[in-house]
């Protein structure tokens, strides 16, 4: 369907009919439309026009003697041509900076508090992905003992970014075991990318002259996760209770392929990684005719906003999973905040 085949007075009334259903989940009745917006219009004028509408699949009645809601297609056309962003309250920018800037410490724990104020302030469900970092390269390595048999591995990296991982050791620690371990792993690891330690970590750890030589094995061992960059742990979902609190999920159909759904973080971390390589925001409705596989469900009725955001050169991303009855207007404003504050805090 072309927005440009629409008429003034089919346009009006799409938005007046969208407006009101993401405010009241309930289908739209023409008498509803001309009591409440005060249009020159006659209902029966409004009704003929709704269901012109109707005709070109914008809008569908959902059982009969009811009002109209909008459809998928409907959605798409009013995102594309009618949507007008909200300026974000200071309230909620306040409220994001906040979580943001008490949440600082590693990079994964940014971002888990980052799709949890996402949530938090749009109440739809907050996600942020990780960077690529296989081009990063690592300036230092850090092991740091927890507890008697634990160890923190610290890999900070050129971008100024940083990534921990605690691993389980066999036997108890020696403060001066991983002080000359951690010393023979920045000796010969520092100055290479992720991808190069992927490749060589055997080769550059052969035959260590000092150190622990458990520790070291273990630490060539645990390189896979050590050097993962790509895992389902690296894409943060925040709650679900959000939507889950949504009238379109008080069926318990569409609530239990909204769970399997979020089950199969791999496929949320997909349709998100779509827009990597896309400057501002990325409006998604109808998530379902995206991704054309069964891991979706047949669950047409969520919509999908993103953005990417900045760590030093990396690109990862962040947004919003809800209801394609969501107020887009202010969720635009909330995740374009938060990749670009988040993107400062990171380079901070």
């Amino acid at each position: 369907m072309s927005f440009e085949n629409l008429s003034e007075r089919e346009i009006k009334i799409l938005k007046i009919l969208i407006d009101h259903y993401v405010l009241t989940a309930e289908p739209v009745a023409s008498r509803a439309i001309a009591k409440k917006y005060g249009l020159k219009l006659s209902p029966a004028t409004i009704r003929n026009t709704i269901k012109d509408l109707e005709e070109l699949g914008l809008v569908s009645q959902p059982h009969t003697s009811a009002g109209r809601i909008p459809t998928t297609e409907g959605y798409r056309l009013y995102v594309d041509y009618l949507l007008q962003p909200d300026e974000l309250s200071e309230s909620d920018r306040q409220m994001i900076s906040d979580f943001l800037t008490g949440a600082l410490a590693g990079i994964d724990q940014i971002l888990e508090q980052t799709s949890r104020v996402l949530g938090s302030v749009s109440n739809q469900l907050g996600i942020t992905i990780a960077p690529k970092f296989e081009s990063g390269i690592i300036t230092k390595l850090e092991l740091i003992p927890v507890a008697e048999r634990r160890v923190l591995v610290v890999l900070a990296m050129k971008s100024g970014l940083a990534r921990t991982v605690l691993l389980e050791v066999e036997t108890d620690l020696k403060d001066i075991g991983l002080r000359e371990t951690a010393s023979i792993l920045n000796e010969r690891l520092c100055g290479l990318t992720i991808g190069e330690m992927k490749r060589n970590i055997k080769k550059r750890l052969a035959e260590p002259t000092r150190g622990n030589p458990q520790l070291i094995k273990m630490f060539i061992e645990s390189s896979d996760e050590l050097l993962s960059f790509s895992r389902e742990s690296d894409i943060h979902l925040g709650s679900a209770s959000y939507l889950m609190n949504q009238p379109e999920f008080n069926d318990p159909g569409k609530m239990r392929e909204l769970l399997n759904l979020l089950d199969r973080r791999e496929t949320v971390g997909r349709l998100m990684s779509k827009a990597s390589g896309i400057e501002g925001i990325k409006v998604v409705v109808g998530v379902d005719s995206e991704e054309k596989s069964d891991e979706i469900g047949k669950t047409a009725e969520l919509s999908l906003l993103s953005s990417t955001y900045s760590a030093g050169k990396f690109k990862g991303v962040l947004g919003i999973i809800g209801p394609t009855r969501m107020p887009y207007s202010r969720l635009i404003g909330i995740v374009d905040f938060t990749a670009k504050r988040l993107s400062e805090i990171l380079s901070e």
